[in-house]
């Protein structure tokens, strides 16, 4: 397992190197001393665009003297205070700045200091699903799983309600009955998911927040998503963000994003994506569909959740292998499983939580 601890002292004089590349923009790179716990010999550098020219003696010199202790958020104020008011930063920002520099002291991480492993897709029930999403989050934010990303699978239809959403005004009951649909509230916000058996690709990643470690929560949904962009680009589909967690092509919305950080330090963020929606069904399941659809119809809703069949002509199972491997190759991960204990724990809270009316409607 890998880990990266807070480390409060630092030998002094000792070179420490960070970089961090910019999803959709440069690389930064900061090279730097701590010496008496605080930042010296500091070098900001790398393939961004900086005006004026001076602007980057200005960096350094904000940076050095500043408590080795700082927040993310604090190295990027003293970035920002320290720039003249024309500077022009293209590729990176005073943001990115601070990842590099907590990357150096080891209070950040990137996708290449950890051990990834890749769960496959198996048939569970949804309940299961949910449950061991926070499961697994907690598994890695202990330390007892290396980060994992898992593909989902299921067989009953399903509407899974983010943390935060109100059952009545989210699922219609007639179309609940009528569909023989189960209804699931995660751990994590976002909208409602309508899931059927084969329609969608859902996975989630498990990690340690350290990889997201002065990244803001905005951006950290691109970041956590790169290697699903470069996935469909494979499979020839131009993917893009739209803020804050929908991702989509011009032809449509294909997929949403959701997130939870735990307390002991580990992080959830799973994604769905429209395979082959029955937008008529998901209509009459959901409510938010039909208000945000009312003065569309149904043809805009087959619009809206543009299907990815469509846009590729590949078997859903293609796609999910065409996702796993383009993971593995960037990231060298390695392919597991769950474990016993994992999936018991996950069932146990089934029982005690995640299968309860209490949770269910907790937001009613």
């Amino acid at each position: 397992m890998t880990s990266h601890p807070d480390q409060e002292t630092y030998d002094d004089g000792k070179h420490l190197h960070g970089e961090y590349k910019v999803p959709g923009g440069k690389l930064v790179v900061v090279d730097l001393e701590v010496t008496a716990g605080k930042f010296s010999n500091v070098s900001v550098s790398g393939d961004f665009f900086l005006e004026p020219d001076e602007a980057l003696a200005d960096i350094n010199r904000a940076l050095t003297g500043l408590d080795a202790s700082s927040s993310a958020s604090e190295i990027a104020a003293a970035v920002t205070a320290g720039l003249p008011r024309d500077a022009v930063l293209f590729g990176f920002s005073a943001d990115a700045v601070a990842v590099a520099v907590r990357r150096a002291l080891s209070k950040a991480s990137g996708w290449a200091d950890h051990q990834w492993e890749v769960i496959p897709p198996s048939v569970l029930p949804t309940q299961v699903n949910v449950a061991l999403d926070e499961v697994l989050a907690e598994e890695v934010g202990a330390g007892r799983r290396n980060p994992t990303l898992r593909f989902w699978d299921w067989e009953e239809p399903s509407v899974v309600i983010g943390s935060f959403q109100s059952v009545r005004n989210e699922v219609d009951p007639e179309g609940v009955t009528k569909h023989g649909i189960t209804v699931v509230r995660r751990v994590s916000g976002g909208g409602a998911m309508f899931m059927e058996a084969g329609n969608c690709i859902t996975y989630s990643l498990y990690v340690p927040q350290t990889l997201v470690d002065g990244i803001s929560f905005a951006d950290s949904y691109a970041f956590l998503d790169a290697w699903v962009m470069a996935a469909l680009e494979k499979l020839g589909i131009s993917a893009f963000y739209v803020p804050l967690n929908d991702i989509a092509t011009d032809q449509g919305k294909i997929g949403g994003a959701a997130q939870k950080r735990l307390a002991n330090g580990g992080m959830l963020h799973h994604v769905t994506m429209s395979y082959d929606i029955d937008a008529d069904k998901m209509v009459e399941v959901l409510r938010i569909g039909k208000e945000k659809l009312s003065d569309k119809g149904t043809r805009s809703a087959k619009k809206r959740v543009d299907p990815l069949r469509r846009q590729t002509g590949l078997a859903r199972a293609d796609i999910i292998a065409a996702m796993q491997e383009v993971f593995m190759e960037r990231y060298g991960a390695t392919v597991s499983g769950l474990s016993a204990a994992e999936l018991e724990e996950a069932r146990k809270r089934v029982g005690s939580k995640f299968g309860t009316d209490a949770w269910l409607n907790r937001v009613p």
